[in-house]
Order: structure tokens, then C-alpha cells, then sequence
């Protein structure tokens, strides 16, 4: 009877839907208030904004459409130079409050997505607060600054120093055009921009860790002060209309970890299907009340773990078929054109075939990750890398590392964290022992936070400690291919020796019963568009040549009896990088039912 109910709610409903564009999908309140759209602008070149006190201006002297980076066509402005230091403004005034939610007694937040790199905001001519990370979200408690007036203004100092290889940067070409395999910078405000009132005593996060084994859920919620007296703390978990428990406790502390026995999950026969996975991705609805704070989240029951040379999802082993993808579209650089185009990027990846992504060198936008965890896709979550080994990147490194672990902690697609590749900002990690012990610290750290998923401590090859043989081969015969990855004795053999890049795959740590897997590969250039400098590690003439060395390319990778997984090079061409199965414009090079044929190898 228990399996059948579970089919019959399947069927009935599914998740509660985030509203569209929402910026915060884990954490939703009912009022927001959207500052997107124009804004004035004006580069500082000469960087006098501080000493003639440009915060206190009502406006700038040009305009750009915010989330969008100066750099790109979509914020209006489009200029790709070196500019160092930008200033942005906007004013608000009580349709933005009320929308906000703003009742007697509430706190108003300032909440930044991302703004790269070092930001300093200002309310009325009034400081109000800094960050510095360019990929992490931040927000700012202004309610103090906002006297009794009709009209408000926010002014936002942004430095990027396009020269500055300590900065994490990812893909970000520190040269004044692209070349090779970086892209146009992303500065400034590229996430969105919101205003938000809450209650003094609110929930700031809320993390969930599930434990299928023992049938339980725990939510540790964090709070944005200290309670004057204990608060109430209720939470609900529904699944298919049906609840699948709930509690009621309180607190007096500023955290407070609270468990749920969920019962249904202690039934051996009917409990998997509750699970999420790609094939399934069931999610489950959270409410939470904290005081008179009230927000919605979700969460999917899901375990992930490696061992006996497999990867497992579920207590099952699992095959990944993954892609690179860059995030980066040409119109918009690092920001998403729309968060329409955040679903329709998921959706493209799962259509070609695929049942995961690598997003590289870029933290997602947490709009892209909810489209994971309701398509179905599994995520591996990797850091920028700066460029330079030094105590300030080390420190900027670990900083944002830290705000991601905790920010993204909750999103069931996510199933590998990768805090560095192919050694940048490590180059010498191969003799250089500091390099080495920061890598194994990032993995450290990284299992300290978050003991629930695998790290992958340098994909690509000079692997410390890694839970992942993680490897990138670009070679272009498949018969090459298919002998290298035959079973994994010819594994093994590489990892006694040296790596398809000439590089010893694994430093120090045990790996004999690690997954194996090709973490790159392929990274055919097919220019279909004509560009500049097209470039990729082999050329295709032809949409035929191009299908037949993907299938080529694909066939030895499915032979192989000892990879657990791939991940191809890549979903898109981005700029002069013509390696993608799409276009820039995300338009499939052959018919998409080839390529989703030699993906899946059926």
C-alpha cells in the first residue's frame, strides 16, 4: 500500500515553483523588490570618485543596465577595456519599500548577487558597508540609514584591477583581448540586485542534510541576531501533498540545528522513491518559521559517496555523462542574459543527452542550480582560480571558497566540489610542498564544512588527496583513446608514470579505489560562425567530420572498462573558443539526436 501511494503522489504534483527570477530559490520570502534595470554609471580612470565625493551624488554622468558587466553589449555600455575602478547609482523611494514588504519594526537588506571585485555601498551619502569576492553574494542591513525622505539613493564604488592575478578570475583574460582559452572580463555588479525587508530576529540560511540510512532530515538554521527571549521554531516537509514531518521547538542562540524523523523513509521497499537523482528529480518542500518569520525552501533526499573504483549515487553506482560549461554567453558575459536563459541553459543539457555539468572556473548563479535540482542534473561545484601562489591569493581563495561551500551546502545536484584545476595558482605544485599543503588544506577544509560529498583536490592532474581520478586528455585518435582507457590496469600504468599532459596524475593520497574519470576531453573546433583566432585542440571541416570525430572520440570513451564517468569540452562556443557542440547562441553544430546518440552511447 505504501508503494502505491508513493505513485499516486508522483503522479498528482510535483514541487512548489520558486517564483520567476527569483534571486534566492533555497530561501524565499513572499516580498522582494527588484533593483535591476538602469542605473547611472561612470568609470573612475583616474579614481578622484573618493576625494570628490561621488557617493553623495543623486546621479552619474552615464547609464548602464544592471545585472549586466560594463564589458558586455547587454549592459549598454560595451566597453572591453581596462578600467579599474567604476562607480554605479540608483534611487528608490516607497513603491520599492512596499514592494520589499516593509512593515513597522522590519529591517531592510540590501542583498548584492555578485559583485566583482571590491565594492563599497552607500546609502544617502551615508557608508553602510564592504565586501570583497568577486562570486559570492552579500547583504547589507541599511534600515538605520534610511531617514525620513521620498526618495533614496544607492551608490556603489566597484574596483577590479584587470591586472591583478591574485584575484580568483576563472576564465577572465587579465590581457586586454581574449586569447587562447580566456574571455572578456566580468566587473562589477553581474548578479541581481534586491531589497528585502525582514523581521529583526530572521532566518539569513538554512542548510539541510539529509540522512536516508536513519530516516531523518536536519535543517541548522542561521539567524540574523541573537533573540531577546526564546523564539518559536516550527518546520513542515511535504512531498506529493503528503507531509512527511514536522517539529516544533525553540531557541534562544543565533543558530539552532533541528531534526525531523521522516518515516516514510524507514520503509526498505518504498523509501527510493523519495530519492532524487537526474532520472527522478523529486524535490521536497520545506516551510520554516522562525518567531514571525516565515521563508520557503526545498531539499532532495539523495546520498553520494566513492569507493570500490565507482561512484555512488544512492547506494548505487553511477555513471556520469557530463559537459564543460563555461557559463559565459557573448551578449552578457559571466551574467545571464535572463533567468529564462538560466532554465533553458539546464534544459539544453539534459536534451544533448547529458545527466551532468562542470561549471568552469565560475560559482553559478543560484538560479541555474535550482534548474539542476528540478531537471535532474548533477553538478560538480569548482572555485576561479587566481592565477599567482601567494599569501593574498591564498587568503582571497579560501574566503570565497568558504561563502560558496556554505551558500550552495543545500542543492541536491551538487554531488563534487573542485577547488582547483590543471594547477593554476599552483603551477609548481608538482615540487613546491607550500602549493601541495594548500591544496590538501582545500580539501580539508572543504570535508570539514561539508563531509557529505567527494572533493576533487586539482581536476585535471597533480591530484593531492582527491577522492576522484579526475583526468584531462585532449587527444584526438580514439584508438589512442580507447587503448589509454581500456580497463584500469592501463589506468594504473599512467598513474605509476605520467599523465596524457606529460604530468604525474596523483601526488600523494591512496586512489586504488577511486573512480576513474575523463574530467576533459574532445574540445573539437567546428567554426560554424566565422570567427577570429578560432581555436581548439583539433579542427573538424565539416559538420560530418565534426559528427564522425565525436562519435569517434565518444565510442573509445563508452569501450572503456574503467571509466565511471566524462566530462566533454564543451557545451558552447565562447568567444574565439570554437570547441563547442552548440554555437555561442546555443544553436546544436549537427542534429542534436546525433549528438545525443554518441553522448549516451545508444
Amino acid at each position: 500500500m505504501l508503494v502505491g501511494m508513493f505513485d499516486d503522489d508522483l503522479n498528482r504534483s510535483g514541487p512548489r515553483e520558486v517564483p520567476a527570477g527569483y534571486p534566492r530559490p533555497q530561501l524565499v520570502r513572499e516580498h522582494w523588490s527588484d533593483l535591476c534595470g538602469q542605473w547611472s554609471f561612470q568609470h573612475d580612470d583616474s579614481d578622484i570618485g573618493l576625494e570628490e565625493r561621488w557617493f553623495e551624488r543623486e546621479s552619474l554622468a552615464g547609464t548602464i543596465v544592471v545585472p549586466f558587466p560594463p564589458e558586455s553589449a547587454a549592459s549598454g555600455v560595451g566597453e572591453t577595456a581596462h578600467h579599474r575602478v567604476v562607480w554605479y547609482q540608483r534611487g528608490f523611494g516607497a513603491a520599492e519599500l512596499e514592494a520589499a514588504g516593509r512593515r513597522e519594526g522590519s529591517r531592510i537588506l540590501l542583498h548584492f548577487g555578485a559583485v566583482d571585485y571590491r565594492s563599497r555601498i552607500w546609502i544617502d551619502g551615508s557608508f553602510v558597508g564592504a565586501h570583497e569576492g568577486g562570486h559570492t553574494p552579500f547583504a547589507i542591513d541599511i534600515t538605520e540609514a534610511l531617514h525620513e525622505r521620498e526618495t533614496h539613493s544607492i551608490v556603489v564604488r566597484v574596483e577590479d584591477d584587470p591586472e591583478d592575478v591574485e584575484q580568483p578570475r576563472g576564465k577572465q583574460d587579465w590581457l586586454e583581448h581574449p586569447h587562447v582559452i580566456w574571455y572578456h572580463r566580468t566587473s562589477g555588479i553581474w548578479q541581481p540586485v534586491w531589497l528585502e525587508a525582514v523581521e529583526p530576529v530572521s532566518v539569513r540560511s538554512v542548510h539541510w542534510v539529509t540522512d536516508v540510512h536513519a530516516a531523518t532530515v536536519s535543517a541548522r538554521l542561521d539567524l540574523s541576531r541573537v533573540p531577546a527571549e526564546p523564539v518559536a521554531v516550527s518546520i513542515r516537509l511535504a512531498f506529493g501533498g503528503k507531509v512527511l514531518g514536522e517539529v516544533t521547538t525553540s531557541t534562544d542562540r543565533a543558530s539552532v540545528t533541528v531534526s525531523l524523523p521522516v518515516p516514510l523513509l524507514g520503509n526498505g521497499q518504498g523509501y527510493e522513491q523519495l530519492l532524487w537523482s537526474p532520472e527522478h528529480p523529486r524535490l521536497v518542500d520545506a516551510d520554516v518559521r522562525v518567531g514571525d518569520d516565515a521563508v520557503q525552501s526545498y531539499l532532495g533526499l539523495r546520498t553520494v559517496h566513492v569507493g570500490q573504483n565507482a561512484f555512488w549515487l544512492n547506494d548505487r553506482p553511477y555513471y556520469l555523462r557530463s559537459v564543460l560549461n563555461q557559463g559565459y554567453w557573448p551578449e552578457s558575459h559571466l551574467a545571464a542574459p535572463s533567468a529564462d536563459a538560466l532554465r533553458a541553459e539546464a534544459q539544453l543539457i539534459k536534451d544533448l543527452g547529458f545527466n551532468a555539468t562542470r561549471v568552469h572556473q565560475k560559482f553559478e548563479d543560484p538560479r541555474f542550480l535550482y534548474w539542476a535540482d528540478r531537471l535532474g542534473i548533477l553538478v560538480w561545484g569548482e572555485a576561479p582560480a587566481a592565477f599567482e601562489y601567494s599569501t593574498t591569493a591564498v587568503e582571497r581563495m579560501v574566503r570565497e571558497w568558504l561563502d560558496i561551500v556554505r551558500r550552495d551546502f543545500s542543492h541536491p545536484s551538487i554531488v563534487a566540489w573542485v577547488p582547483l584545476n590543471e594547477s593554476w595558482g599552483v603551477q609548481h605544485i608538482a615540487s613546491d610542498a607550500r602549493m601541495q599543503h594548500y591544496a590538501r588544506s582545500l580539501v580539508d577544509l572543504t570535508k570539514a564544512l561539508d563531509p557529505t560529498r567527494p572533493v576533487v583536490s586539482n581536476d585535471g592532474w597533480e591530484q593531492v588527496d582527491t577522492d576522484i581520478v579526475a583526468i584531462h586528455d585532449y587527444e584526438a585518435d580514439p584508438d589512442i583513446m580507447r587503448e589509454r582507457y581500456a580497463d584500469r590496469a592501463a589506468v594504473d600504468r599512467m598513474i605509476r608514470t605520467a599523465g596524457p599532459a606529460g604530468r604525474r596524475l596523483i601526488l600523494s593520497g591512496d586512489v586504488d579505489d577511486k573512480p576513474v574519470m575523463l574530467t576533459e576531453f574532445g574540445g573539437i573546433s567546428y567554426d560554424v560562425d566565422a570567427h577570429d583566432h578560432a581555436w581548439g585542440y583539433s579542427t573538424a571541416s565539416s559538420g560530418d567530420d565534426f559528427a564522425e570525430r565525436l562519435e569517434g572520440l565518444m565510442g573509445a570513451v563508452h569501450d572503456s572498462r574503467a571509466l565511471q564517468g566524462f566530462c566533454y569540452t564543451q557545451l558552447t562556443d565562447t568567444l574565439q573558443e570554437t570547441n563547442g557542440l552548440l554555437t555561442e547562441a546555443r544553436e546544436p553544430k549537427i542534429p542534436i539526436e546525433r549528438i545525443r546518440r554518441a553522448i549516451t552511447g545508444r
